[in-house]
């Protein structure tokens, strides 16, 4: 969607979609509009609590199945398991995406991980295709006069061209851009002191997988300690990134992490978006 500032302005119903790396500033930006009677939707959350919520829960409960005294109260049905995805805490789909590595580690196994990186897919796919649904409902039923949309990290990886053109035609996409060399090593050092599942695109993955079984003399992805090759991955995965977003930020606005940092209220977020407006038609 593109704008004028003055049609930005005179928008009477809001819709922008977040866009960039974790870390970025997407969620506190969403968090921060929440307060200023903007829904929230979360991309990852509606992927567990719709999606995944079945997937996740067999997980679980195969997991809970190996222990003898979980499975009787289970097969009897005494017991029940269920998901608290929060938006604030999105552990469950962490959960079940996994780190790909050796299982005695807390890893995946390489079949097991492909399987649950495809369904994480489909079911990202599946979220953001919700997001003209979920603009109606926020002003119908709930009330909302704009819409936030807060997507993955991983939006840009999906090679989903109808995925953007949705998003493109119902919202405003936003790029939250890192310009900053010294802000772009805090994000990856951060993301390699405390790993966290990631997806990644097939032909990424093989590729890179080939590259560090290689480089460390080991012959299968089992053999691997999963943090390790999540901390050697992100740099990678990071910047391979960039040109993706940046493809699909032509049919939107850019800022930089730097900019959004600045922001504390409504008010600064919209004079963001209308500077952002203004610079892209100069």
């Amino acid at each position: 969607m593109k704008l004028t500032s003055a049609e930005f302005r005179q928008w009477k119903n809001k819709r922008v979609t977040l866009l960039g790396m974790s870390g970025v500033g997407k969620t506190y930006l969403s968090s921060m509009l929440r307060e200023h009677h903007w829904f929230h939707y979360s991309g990852d959350y509606r992927i567990g609590t719709r999606y995944l919520d079945e997937p996740i829960l067999d997980l679980i409960k195969q997991q809970a199945m190996q222990t003898p005294f979980l499975r009787e109260l289970l097969r009897k049905d005494w017991i029940y398991i269920r998901n608290n995805i929060k938006v604030s805490d999105l552990g469950p789909v962490l959960s079940f995406v996994g780190k790909l590595g050796n299982p005695e580690q807390g890893g995946v196994e390489l079949n097991d991980f492909i399987y649950r990186q495809a369904q994480y897919r489909k079911a990202e796919i599946a979220a953001m295709y919700d997001v003209p649904e979920f603009i109606s409902k926020a002003q119908d039923i709930y009330g909302y006069p704009h819409f936030v949309n807060d997507v993955g990290g991983s939006l840009c990886e999906l090679d989903e061209p109808g995925v953007i053109d949705v998003l493109a035609r119902h919202t405003l996409i936003l790029y939250i851009q890192v310009t900053d060399q010294q802000e772009e090593n805090k994000l990856i050092a951060r993301a390699q002191s405390a790993p966290k599942p990631l997806y990644y695109r097939p032909d990424f993955l093989r590729e890179q997988l080939a590259i560090y079984l290689k480089e460390n003399n080991l012959q299968f992805a089992a053999q691997m300690n999963p943090d390790e090759f999540t901390r050697w991955v992100f740099p990678r995965l990071f910047h391979s990134r960039i040109p993706r977003y940046e493809k699909i930020a032509e049919q939107g606005y850019t800022v930089t992490s730097q900019e959004v940092a600045q922001v504390r209220d409504e008010k600064d977020f919209l004079q963001l978006l209308e500077t952002a407006i203004a610079k892209s038609s100069k």
